[in-house]
């Protein structure tokens, strides 16, 4: 069995699939590994560094490659170079994205999308949302304290006092969780707000102040999956208002909701930020998916009266080692599932649940139920 990392061509896109730490243990199950030159060079891993560990790096890695991992989903030119049959795993973005899941289906080869990871415990060590968006709601806290002319902590000097940043953080999945801890830790003031009522102990727990309307549907707005469910028009008015007076006293807010495969809610309107004092920072978590954030411009720093809006995509990117590494063993661990150790070749369960999960096209055709081309 032979293992390719694929080169990222996105030039915006510094993370790698593999780390030597990974390739390491994939030689010692006996698989063969081949990386395109220059693919870990964003995230300070030179070639030497996985020839070192077995590995032979060469512009054909991809060629006759049992299974190839990236960062990103492979564009049509990439996928001329994949033999047919190849698996093919990377974060896919299959949402809204039906031609490109086609593409791969004619090319042939076996696809799997990694965030769409089912959340149980054996794929914990698998779940690249979680490992990426912890790193994304630290990178969030940084971004924003770079853009804020302000210190976090409160200090105390002869000259005077300067008092606490606020920091707000509105949706409290794994990006928002870290993005409290990060807050918290370079000593902010954090009050945080969720929909789901698991979330409010999870925000006291780490030193924040939780904000919500806490009615009836706010007691059952999560899925069994533990994803937030989209609230009612009365719910969002209701904490809108909530948050409006909220948000007119905060210094920095940070915004993390996102729904799988839908827009992501608006939870700032142009007003609300228009009512933020001049220097105030705003960080989009959601800009791919619309924005949370009225106003937020894909990845750029837009002005309004003074208040910052931060849209950068891909945080994690931005701490590109860390999350290489990361991400490098939720596919090792991936892959394993799919190795057969006896015959030390590629033995994909079709019926595994990991692999139903994930897997988006195969022998030409997309077969996962929620992409199939609508008849």
């Amino acid at each position: 069995m032979k293992i390719a990392i694929a080169k990222e061509l996105d030039a915006a896109e510094p993370r790698v699939a593999a780390t030597p730490d990974t390739v390491k243990k994939f030689k010692a199950l006996g698989i063969d590994v081949a990386i395109e030159p220059g693919a870990g060079l964003k995230s300070g891993l030179l070639d030497s560094d996985f020839e070192a560990v077995g590995a032979t790096v060469s512009g054909d890695a991809v060629k006759d490659a049992d299974v190839v991992i990236k960062v990103r989903r492979p564009q049509a030119n990439e996928l001329a170079s994949y033999k047919k049959g190849a698996a093919v795993i990377a974060i896919m973005d299959p949402y809204g994205n039906e031609a490109a899941l086609k593409t791969m289906a004619d090319a042939g080869v076996a696809s799997f999308a990694m965030e769409l990871m089912p959340r149980i415990t054996r794929a914990q060590v698998m779940d690249v949302l979680s490992s990426q968006a912890n790193l994304a709601g630290y990178r969030a806290v940084i971004e924003a304290a770079e853009a804020f002319g302000r210190a976090f902590p409160m200090m105390m000097t002869a000259a005077g006092t300067v008092p606490a940043a606020k920091v707000f953080v509105m949706g409290v999945g794994v990006a928002g969780l870290q993005a409290i801890a990060t807050a918290r830790r370079l000593g902010a003031a954090v009050t945080a707000t969720d929909v789901r009522p698991a979330t409010k102990e999870q925000v006291e727990s780490l030193g924040a102040k939780f904000l919500a309307v806490e009615d009836e549907e706010f007691k059952n707005a999560q899925t069994a999956g533990g994803y937030a469910k989209e609230m009612s028009k009365e719910y969002q008015a209701k904490q809108a208002a909530l948050t409006a007076e909220h948000i007119k006293k905060q210094d920095i807010i940070i915004t993390t909701a996102l729904i799988p495969g839908r827009p992501a809610p608006k939870l700032v309107t142009l007003d609300m930020v228009k009512s933020m004092k001049p220097g105030s920072v705003l960080v989009d978590l959601a800009v791919e998916r619309g924005g949370n954030v009225e106003g937020a411009k894909v990845d750029e720093i837009a002005e309004v009266n003074g208040v910052k809006i931060i849209g950068f995509t891909n945080l994690a990117g931005r701490v590109a080692a860390s999350a290489s590494g990361l991400y490098a063993r939720n596919l090792q661990s991936f892959i394993e599932t799919m190795f057969d150790k006896e015959t030390k070749s590629l033995a994909v369960k079709w019926d595994d649940e990991l692999i139903k999960a994930t897997a988006l096209t195969k022998d030409g055709a997309v077969i996962h139920p929620n992409f199939q081309p609508k008849a």
